[in-house]
């Protein structure tokens, strides 16, 4: 199971893991990743299988 979020916002917080979190915990080993997509540039890591990705690496490729 891999949870997706999006957000329409600049920048990111741990906060925005919220119901990512929730969902690990609910569904714990199942879980397999969890990504906020947001409207900043970076991608950030917010734990161990949480990030944070900006909302054009969906058509945008990256480095390899």
């Amino acid at each position: 199971m891999v949870g997706i979020e999006v957000k329409a916002a600049e920048t990111v917080r741990g906060d925005d893991f919220r119901g990512l979190r929730h969902l690990a915990d609910r569904l714990g080993a199942r879980f397999r990743a969890g990504f906020v997509l947001y409207a900043g540039e970076q991608a950030l890591v917010f734990g161990e299988k949480l990030r944070a990705l900006p909302i054009a690496a969906l058509w945008t490729l990256g480095d390899a």
